[in-house]
């Protein structure tokens, strides 16, 4: 089933978000402090570059033998007990998972954080058919409470203050009016999930990683919600994409020292679990493999390395367009720079201002625990949208008089002359207004009082004078 998706234009979605200049700046702020974490574990580490190239390595052979490592997934999970179902879609895999709680009449699911039922829309689906989904992470709940999406594919709560988590809670959770104490509200969020654990009939997770050679899959959490989510049903249903496989155990380590230093800057995850079979004789472990549009990325030479990505967040943590706009403004799963390259692999219409949600840093690049070349692919995809004549009219516009532009050294001499007087004597009432959006939170430096060809020309002059002496 194809859903034709709205299509996203950022700078209009990120408006709210950037006029909101202390909401803005606080969003940036806490964002920078992961970001900092990030860079003092990162240099704790001497091999730290090592453990990245060798991280890429294994990423970039697994996904070229992407088929020859499922099929030896799926024969040694079977052999440990599990059953392995396939879905080439998101409606398949929504498919399968309520054709499994029907089978086994169950209504009441548990689930810990998973971007790819997001990516699906699992708990729209179930919900629409009678199943009662909890989200058992906390940010996770947070915004299930409030009717909104995960802005942040780790911290899925970070654009929320903890005043409004406060109003949630006292709305839902019959806290004090007010209340704004973190420690408070956790144990009031403790005590209303501990009652959703013991009802739960199912458990749903996501998977950080799987093993080809083992069979076995890895989760990674800090609340310990997957670990209590999936020990007290009968029923643990996994969903992974196709790319999380790794080829042999002994790869893990890498990606475990690299995931939660990169993500939160701590040294590991609280709670690494793996699951190799059902638990017990009495108990089911399903894995459902997703394709939904990951062979058509390994198919692209140039797109194909954004299948490396771990879901850490740290391209979300430093972008300086994600912190300032808030991850809502990409209307798409993952937001940030990995999900830019992502968005359109999807839906080339729908995400087509994704790729330019960005200033070509390569913060991204820099920080990718797998080195994924994320500002060069969203330079590609602008190629790829301009050649399919997505890019909006007055950009083309724009892009061919910039052209013409520097194609022309008088009239460009003369252009910045006019600028520069303009800048200079005009009131800023008239560069600095409504119509101009990009000074919405931007200012201009002093224009200069020569321009480089000025300052050159006479500057060779007085050196030509010297060495003429």
């Amino acid at each position: 089933m194809s859903i034709a998706l709205p299509i996203v234009d950022h700078p209009q979605a990120a408006k709210d978000f950037v006029n909101n200049v202390p909401r803005s700046h606080w969003h940036d702020d806490s964002l920078w402090f992961v970001r900092s974490k990030r860079d003092r574990q990162a240099q704790s580490l001497p091999e730290w570059e090592y453990l990245r190239e060798t991280a890429s390595a294994i990423k970039r052979h697994t996904i070229a033998n992407l088929a020859d490592y499922l099929q030896e997934f799926e024969a040694n999970a079977t052999r440990m007990g599990a059953v392995v179902h396939w879905a080439a879609d998101a409606a398949e895999h929504n498919e399968i998972v309520l054709g499994l709680l029907r089978r086994n009449e169950t209504h009441r699911i548990i689930k810990s954080k998973s971007m790819l039922t997001e990516e699906c829309g699992l708990n729209e689906y179930l919900i629409e058919n009678g199943i009662d989904v909890v989200d058992t992470d906390l940010g996770e709940r947070i915004v299930q409470l409030r009717g909104e999406t995960p802005s942040h594919i780790v911290l899925p709560a970070i654009h929320i203050k903890k005043e409004e988590v406060g109003e949630t809670f006292h709305q839902h959770l019959g806290t004090r009016k007010g209340e704004a104490d973190p420690q408070v509200l956790t144990e009031a969020a403790r005590g209303h999930l501990r009652g959703k654990f013991l009802d739960g009939e199912v458990g749903i997770t996501g998977v950080n990683f799987a093993i080809a050679e083992t069979g076995g899959i890895v989760v990674c959490t800090n609340e310990g919600n997957a670990d209590l989510g999936v020990s007290l049903p009968r029923i643990h249903i996994a969903c992974m994409g196709i790319e999380k496989l790794l080829p042999r155990f002994e790869n893990l380590a890498v990606f475990t020292r690299l995931l939660a230093r990169s993500a939160t800057g701590q040294p590991i995850t609280s709670y690494t679990s793996h699951f190799h079979g059902p638990r017990d004789a009495d108990s089911e472990l399903h894995i459902v493999l997703v394709d939904n549009g990951r062979t058509r990325i390994r198919d692209s030479d140039t797109f194909r390395d954004s299948l490396n990505c771990i879901r850490c967040g740290a391209c979300m943590n430093t972008c300086p367009v994600y912190r300032r706009s808030g991850g809502h403004s990409y209307r798409a799963t993952v937001p940030g720079p990995i999900g830019s390259v992502l968005g359109p692999s999807k839906d080339m219409k729908a995400h087509k201002s994704l790729p330019y949600a960005c200033s070509l840093c390569g913060s991204c690049t820099d920080v990718c625990p797998v080195k994924i070349p994320l500002h060069h692919q969203l330079l590609a995809w602008r190629k790829v949208l301009v050649g399919q004549r997505l890019l909006a009219w007055n950009k083309r516009v724009g892009m061919k008089a910039a052209s013409w532009l520097f194609r022309h050294p008088r009239v460009f001499a003369a252009a910045g002359y006019s600028a520069r007087m303009a800048l200079r004597y005009l009131p800023k009432s008239l560069t600095h207004n409504r119509l101009n959006e990009w000074a919405i939170d931007r200012d201009l430096p002093d224009p200069p009082k020569q321009s480089f060809r000025a300052w050159y020309a006479q500057n060779r002059k007085n050196t030509q004078a010297e060495q003429s002496e």
